[in-house]
């Protein structure tokens, strides 16, 4: 964790106060801890991407092209005859204010530039005064302002304190979504060369080596056949998966979070569980390992390069469709975007389950269906047994995703599923989940280690929610469908809510999967102790296993 990291009783103390002078006025302090580094040149240079060049944030000197204002103007020009939505979204706000509280940022900072519509605001006032008659002629009065180095300093530093996760365009009265303007922000400021290393560096990596860390092909097969040793260990099963194999039926993608590092790794046990008891025809691709997409907070054609990775990868083995893992902006990426990025995929097959015999219509022009879609169609169809009693250490909480809640509309089938493979589910308060869900403060590529006061501040209202049902009923174990959640909520829990384990759904499926000639089941997919029975209030929760507890039960 970073060394200016204040302790959680002075980081809770947020001061609202009312700012001294206006917000133009207020000049943006860069403040350690609470910013990632600026990308090194190659990173840029691998993706084609323009300026490369190695520079410090906590420079004076950036190092900008000499015509970067031209750049700058010509790049917003081009992005507003693009996009009719950032022309609309920089037109019609009315400063209501509705989105401001719904920050998880400014919630956690207090800082007003963290609101919503003071962050959409920094472009906003750059496009009234270049491309308005009424900025141009008036000016400050109605919110225009001049581009300036300063201007670009700030951008950089609030644009990448939003996690786009689109919580305020739920409360939007006008529809604006600001994480789009986050996004085309973001956009701008690559055409200096100017992005955090955190994504740079993930992006170069994907594009090279076909994953986000880095890791060649022959170490990530080690690093699956790792996983299925320790599932023979706890199992008596010795799984034996195929990669790179033509001809399979189905090509399964998972962001690398899921295969390289605790807790992702569980994950990916038990979707290697599954497989094995379904006798699934699917493979892995050493080449296009990764589903997750850090192009997404790059640029739209850097994502679109990187989404094109599985695509290819899924005709040069030809199979049917595509299924993917718990992932989160893997699947706002595939579900939003694709259609215009890559799509459609006609070489593919629309999805249909081969278990289940299910047709996933929704799925026709993408041709991937999400894991927890599929598993949820075989647990409704009676094609696995699951025995709940072996989760009865665990009490679970579920955090909605922001990409696959707001992004994709997935709210039932995790439920659906922590409900069956567990006894034990107790939901956060109604205002923090679903639709309207928490971030978990470290998305759109600010997982970094040098921003943790800003990941624990973002993450400060999901960690209250968390607290609130482990003070009510107990909970030590928050589920998710996310990598980015499963990788940056352990230092959330350990910062916020201590004794709170992070797990994704399908390590929860695979503990209480029982497959067939299996040993007998003493450990857990970590390797802990399961309980030695049902307790007595598991058997009575089973008697309604669909039952959801809220915390409004308590």
């Amino acid at each position: 964790m970073s060394n200016h990291l204040p302790k959680p009783e002075e980081l809770a103390r947020i001061h609202l106060d009312m700012p001294a002078s206006g917000w133009m006025d207020t000049p943006a302090v860069l403040r350690e801890g609470m910013y990632c580094h600026g990308v090194q040149g190659k990173n840029i240079e691998a993706v084609g991407m323009p300026n490369p060049r190695d520079w410090r944030v906590e420079d004076d000197d950036w190092q900008l092209p000499d015509d970067w204002h031209h750049i700058i103007m010509e790049g917003l020009r081009e992005r507003l005859h693009r996009f009719r939505s950032l022309q609309v979204f920089m037109d019609i706000c009315v400063r209501c204010g509705a989105c401001a509280d719904k920050c998880h940022f400014f919630i956690g900072s207090g800082d007003p530039k963290n609101m919503p519509v003071l962050r959409a605001e920094l472009l906003r006032s750059v496009y009234r005064y270049d491309f308005t008659r009424a900025g141009r002629i008036m000016g400050k009065m109605v919110g225009a302002r001049k581009l300036t180095k300063a201007v670009i300093r700030e951008w950089w530093y609030y644009f990448f304190q939003c996690s786009e996760c689109r919580r305020c365009s739920l409360f939007c009265p006008y529809g604006i979504d600001t994480a789009e303007i986050t996004i085309l922000g973001r956009e701008l400021l690559n055409l200096l060369g100017l992005n955090i290393d955190w994504i740079g560096a993930a992006v170069a990596k994907c594009h090279h080596v076909g994953n986000h860390i880095g890791m060649e092909p022959q170490t990530f097969k080690e690093s699956i056949l790792f996983l299925c040793d320790d599932i023979e260990e706890i199992t008596g099963i010795k799984i034996e998966p195929s990669f790179n194999r033509k001809g399979a039926e189905i090509l399964f993608v998972t962001s690398s979070g899921d295969f390289y590092a605790d807790p992702g790794i569980f994950t990916c046990m038990g979707y290697l569980m599954l497989f094995h008891q379904l006798g699934l025809d699917y493979t892995w691709s050493t080449y296009a390992a990764e589903g997750g997409n850090f192009g997404f907070f790059t640029s739209h054609e850097v994502a679109k390069l990187l989404n094109a990775k599985m695509y290819a990868e899924a005709e040069r083995l030809g199979v049917k469709f595509i299924l993917g893992g718990e992932c989160g902006h893997m699947w706002r990426v595939i579900h939003q975007y694709m259609g215009t990025l890559n799509g459609p995929a006609g070489f593919l097959e629309t999805p249909v389950s081969p278990i289940t015999g299910t047709r996933f219509d929704h799925a026709a022009s993408t041709k991937a269906v999400h894991i927890c879609e599929f598993t949820s169609d075989l647990v409704h169809e009676n094609k696995i047994n699951l025995d709940p009693s072996r989760n009865d250490h665990l009490r679970v909480t579920f955090h909605d995703s922001c990409n696959v809640a707001r992004g994709m509309g997935l709210l039932e089938e995790p439920r659906y599923l922590i409900n069956k493979a567990c006894n034990h589910f107790y939901e956060m308060p109604e205002e923090t989940i679903r639709e309207r869900t928490f971030c978990c403060g470290s998305g759109a590529g600010l997982h970094a280690g040098e921003d943790m006061e800003l990941r624990m501040r973002g993450g400060y209202p999901r960690a209250n929610a968390v607290r609130n049902v482990r003070e009510l009923h107990d909970v030590n174990t928050l589920a998710c469908i996310c990598a980015i959640d499963r990788a940056a909520f352990p230092a959330l829990m350990d910062y916020w809510v201590p004794d709170v384990r992070v797990t994704g759904i399908h390590e929860l499926l695979g503990n209480a999967l029982i497959m067939d000639r299996e040993c007998e089941r003493t450990l857990d997919l970590r390797g802990e102790e399961l309980p030695t029975g049902p307790t007595k209030e598991s058997a009575e929760d089973a008697s309604f296993p669909d039952a959801l507890h809220t915390a409004e039960d308590a």
